[in-house]
């Protein structure tokens, strides 16, 4: 399995498992996203501290998890990013519109304070 979904009590933790979020794991992700969006679920918690490597179906993919909570009024947080995936969503200027937490307790901290 390429990543780990936990359902918590108001929001899932999808954990990516491998070092890169690219052509090979991105559209799997994004039809579990789509899936569990049309479950209801609207908070999502993506945590990527185990993916040092991320390409351009990788930050689809996280574009795509953005948008389905947005639209569903829900929160998204994106947690633990190494370095060279922080490198290119700041370069992608995608900083500005996601809401990244340095790791995943801080994650679940933003996510609790943005379901409030």
């Amino acid at each position: 399995m390429d990543f780990k979904i936990d359902k918590l009590d108001d929001f899932t933790l999808i954990q990516i498992l491998k070092e890169k979020l690219d052509t090979h794991v991105a559209p799997s992700l994004k039809s579990e996203l789509v899936l569990l969006s049309g479950n209801g679920e609207k908070n999502i918690l993506l945590d990527l501290s185990k993916s040092s490597y991320c390409d351009s179906s990788g930050l689809s993919a996280i574009l795509v998890a953005n948008r389905l909570c947005k639209n569903a009024d829900g929160a998204f947080v994106l947690a633990g990013l190494q370095p060279a995936v922080e490198r290119l969503i700041s370069v992608s200027q995608l900083d500005s519109v996601l809401t990244i937490a340095p790791n995943t307790d801080d994650g679940v901290e933003l996510m609790r304070k943005a379901i409030e």
